[in-house]
């Protein structure tokens, strides 16, 4: 039987620098890095080890000797128990300058590129109420504080609305007030819970599977539409349309009102047949005199403001002068593609899922834009040079992939086709440097721009500007 790693503490460690996925190290004495979650680079503490391997330890800081002049206090009251904005405690300043180091660190360590000066990271206006699209889960059987399961009162309401506690799949932390989506989500989100409870409507078991409401939607857009989805596991029509109802009746301004049925033991809804209940089964979103549907399944950048941010970003590294050939490649909702299109010759978008491209054909039509076109389909798969020599030699390929970036096919493709200008837009700089180091025999890096899309978080998008050898 493997040995359960024996807890250590390492006191007066000083805190020398914050790295991937929001974590900070420090060393221990003997020389061994330890990663930790709740302290900010320039603490020094005491390090109690969760987790012990060869090379390094995890661990959480259990006392705290003196506090880092970086350190601002906490907006929110939910704050290290949430998992949501694990860098509240951290001064916005000082969060812009750690994720412009992590993404000039993982293009020269990852990619072995040769960089020119990187740009400053473009900071968001809004640091707080930035998010468009915000997801709740329903519990019966909320978490509980040490406090309360120490406590010798009987507990009675479990019930819960609000987010998963980090790595406790059926655990759910109730939300009071969050700062990441603007008013009125969290009155939605209140009155939702307040008024389940009153009527006796059960919420969700995710161990016995059973209970009615399951999670809630809500997305907003920058021209003050709302959209609210309800999810529910049982089916009880008298009571979904009581609480359906009062929202819409509390809530006029509540564009789409929607709602799904959903058995299944996941509670994904892109297979899902969503209803509409009142108003529209879409919002708009707004840019640059473009209007994008926005439905229950649709992909949006959520970050509204910065999103247009990014777009201009984009479309200036392409350098359009109205003749090119454009891919874009994972367009979603062809987004970027209809943002472009105005300065370039043509536009011809990829994406895999086919609900994405029906958003993107609709969006452009309804835009006036006629030199873009969509197409469905696995990338590696569609990406060939059959599709090139039907649809044209781009110019320009823009690609914005997922966080796994691109299939090592799809990249190949890219440099075999050599357009003269590439701009990779990515929301994970670790996979952008590996597959630009993939083409860099043939390209070079051009620009570098960080964008800070997710403040409070150590998540940062970049745009690199490539050019041909």
């Amino acid at each position: 039987m493997r040995k359960k790693n024996k807890r250590v503490v390492f006191e007066n460690i000083e805190v020398l620098d914050a790295v991937a996925k929001g974590k900070t190290i420090g060393k221990a004495p003997d020389g061994r890095v330890i990663f930790m979650t709740n302290t900010v680079p320039g603490d020094v503490v005491d390090v109690q080890t969760t987790k012990k391997r060869k090379s390094f330890f995890e661990g959480v800081a259990i006392n705290f000797h003196s506090y880092s002049n970086k350190r601002i206090e906490a907006k929110c009251e939910h704050f290290g128990i949430c998992g949501g904005c694990k860098w509240q405690h951290m001064a916005y300043d000082h969060q812009l300058f750690y994720k412009q180091q992590e993404v000039e660190n993982n293009l020269k360590r990852i990619g072995h590129l040769d960089l020119p000066i990187t740009n400053p990271i473009l900071g968001s206006k809004d640091q707080y109420f930035y998010r468009n699209k915000m997801e709740f889960s329903f519990s019966d059987s909320r978490w509980l504080t040490l406090e309360e399961i120490r406590s010798d009162v009987e507990i009675e309401d479990k019930n819960a609305l609000g987010f998963h506690i980090p790595g406790m799949w059926d655990k759910i932390l109730d939300i009071k007030n969050c700062h990441l989506q603007a008013d009125p989500s969290n009155a939605i989100r209140l009155e939702v819970k307040a008024f389940s409870v009153k009527n006796k409507i059960t919420f969700f078991n995710p161990r016995k599977q059973h209970g009615m409401l399951r999670t809630l939607m809500i997305r907003t857009s920058s021209t003050g539409e709302i959209m609210v989805l309800i999810q529910f596991y049982e089916e009880d029509k008298v009571k979904r349309e009581l609480l359906l109802n009062h929202l819409a009746t509390v809530f006029p301004e509540i564009t789409s009102l929607q709602y799904v049925i959903n058995k299944k033991q996941n509670d994904t809804l892109y297979d899902q047949e969503i209803l509409c209940f009142a108003g529209r089964d879409h919002i708009i979103e707004a840019m640059e005199g473009l209007q994008f549907k926005i439905n229950a399944k649709s992909f949006y950048q959520t970050n509204s403001a910065q999103a247009y941010e990014l777009y201009k970003i984009t479309r200036d590294f392409a350098g359009l002068t109205g003749k090119e050939l454009v891919y874009d490649l994972y367009t979603g909702t062809g987004t970027i593609a209809q943002f472009v299109a105005k300065k370039a010759k043509k536009v011809i978008g990829i994406e895999s899922v086919p609900e994405a491209i029906a958003d993107a054909k609709a969006n452009a039509a309804n835009n006036n834009i006629e030199n873009v076109d969509f197409f469905v389909g696995d990338m590696k798969n569609v990406f060939n040079e059959a599709f090139i020599k039907t649809h044209g030699h781009p110019d320009i390929v823009i690609t914005d992939p997922p966080r796994d970036g691109m299939h090592k096919d799809v990249v190949q493709q890219i440099v075999d086709i050599a357009p003269k200008r590439i701009v990779y837009v990515s929301c994970n700089s670790a996979t952008q440097a590996r597959d630009l180091e993939m083409m860099k025999h043939k390209y070079k890096v051009i620009k570098v721009q960080p964008v800070d899309m997710f403040p409070q978080t150590h998540h940062v998008e970049n745009v690199v500007l490539l050019e041909k050898l």
